[in-house]
This record gives structure tokens, C-alpha cells and sequence, in this order.
């Protein structure tokens, strides 16, 4: 594991984000952990959110030698992560575009669906999203990008894996990747997060040290993963 996830695990958990206890997600499995991204609320989260989704994106960028020329960020969560991402990357000797889309057609003004960079064929554009299940922005927003030019979905990133399947006997993120035949990668995953938080005093989310994941919630993390996990290669 990099310094900065680790550093991202515990940014998450002082910004009240990644939360331990009993939760529902969103196609209804009892989950152990939760992830909320709409708990970043300050400009100084902003920053350092924007900072290690850039150390993802450059990590990706020098092991596979190709870099994206947009990062796309689907409304609304998508918003803030793909500008921060930017400016972040930009930092960094990283000038790339970014865009985000309007939930509706915008049929005044300029009109479009889109904010941001004018799409170019040819344009490989990097998806930015905060945790994926179902990849429900992808598709909502994949064919709006292909009519407005001719694009390759060159990836997605997302903060955290869940390391959890989806439809098909693979995690939702490996689903997706095979869908669109593109990368798909993330800041950490739920190992990740097991592994440095389990009985490590860290300063919580009230500014407390404490553990957050002691043997007990390692367990029940597991115990998930065992369940829901992918259940082949």
C-alpha cells in the first residue's frame, strides 16, 4: 500500500465519510461500513480530496505511460471530484481538461448537456466518480459523450472498491471495466482499509484517537466480503 492511501484512509475517516456500524446500501444488502461522499463539506476537504485522487490518477498515469486528455465528472458528486482532481493534476504538470454534465438539456444560451471542455474525436476521457455499484452514471451518460464526439472511454477511478459484485460472478468495478474495455481503478480498496485501519488508534471523526475497525468489525468486514465478494478470478 502507497503512503497516500493510507493517508487517504484516514483523511476519510476524520472527515466523516468512512463510517463503521450497521447500513443499508443501495441495492439492499446489510453492509458492516459506508461510504459517503456527500460528507465532504469544506474547501480545505476539497483540496485534499482533489489531492489524492490526482496521486491515483498520476500512479495510473506512470504505469501505463497514457495519460487522459478529460476528465469527466457524471452530475452531481462527480462535480466537485473532477474539478479538484484537475486543479490538483494541474499542480502537478498535468494540464488536463475537465467536463461534467447538466441533468437536463440546457435549451437556452449555448445550450448542451455539457459544462466545461468542448469534447474533440479522439479525446480519451477518464471517468471520475466517488463509489460505483451499478456503473448507472456510466451508462446514463455514455452515450451523450459518443454523440457529442468520437471518443474512447479510456477509464474510470472511483475512491474506494468495494471489492463487491454486482450482476455477474465479478466486482462491480471488474464488471464494468469488461463492459466498456476500459481501465478501472481506485484510490483504495476495502482491504486496503481493512488492513491499515484494523486495531490502529488513529484521530477519528470527533477528533478523538481511538480504533475504529477493531477484531470485531474486521470480522464483520470480512464476513461481508466472504458474501458478497467476487466469487471468481
Amino acid at each position: 500500500m502507497q503512503p497516500f492511501q493510507q493517508r487517504f484512509i484516514e483523511f476519510m475517516v476524520r472527515s466523516g465519510v468512512l463510517t463503521f456500524g450497521d447500513y443499508v446500501t443501495k441495492s439492499g444488502r446489510s453492509t458492516p461500513y459506508f461510504v459517503n461522499t456527500g460528507n465532504y463539506s469544506t474547501g480545505a476537504q476539497m483540496h485534499q480530496l482533489g489531492e489524492f485522487y490526482a496521486d491515483a490518477i498520476e500512479a495510473q498515469i506512470e504505469s501505463t505511460g497514457d495519460a487522459p486528455d478529460v476528465l469527466f465528472g457524471p452530475a452531481y458528486k462527480g462535480i466537485p471530484l473532477v474539478v479538484s482532481a484537475s486543479v490538483a493534476l494541474a499542480r502537478r504538470g498535468h494540464e488536463i481538461a475537465y467536463l461534467f454534465n447538466r441533468k437536463e438539456v440546457k435549451d437556452h444560451g449555448e445550450g448542451g448537456i455539457f459544462v466545461g471542455h468542448t469534447l474533440r474525436d479522439g479525446d480519451r476521457v477518464l471517468y471520475v466518480e466517488d463509489v460505483t455499484t451499478a456503473g448507472t452514471s456510466i451508462r446514463e451518460t455514455e452515450p451523450f459523450l459518443r454523440a457529442a464526439a468520437n471518443v474512447t472511454l479510456q477509464g474510470l477511478v472511483v475512491s474506494v472498491d468495494r471489492r463487491e459484485r454486482h450482476t455477474t460472478n465479478h466486482t462491480a468495478l471488474d464488471q464494468i471495466g469488461d463492459e466498456y474495455n476500459m481501465a478501472t481503478f481506485a484510490i483504495v480498496t476495502v482491504h486496503d482499509v481493512i488492513e491499515h485501519l484494523h486495531n490502529r488508534p488513529i484521530i477519528d471523526a470527533t477528533g478523538d484517537t481511538s480504533v475504529v475497525v477493531d477484531d470485531t468489525a474486521a470480522a464483520a468486514m470480512t464476513t461481508y466480503l466472504d458474501t458478497w465478494g467476487p466469487t471468481s478470478a
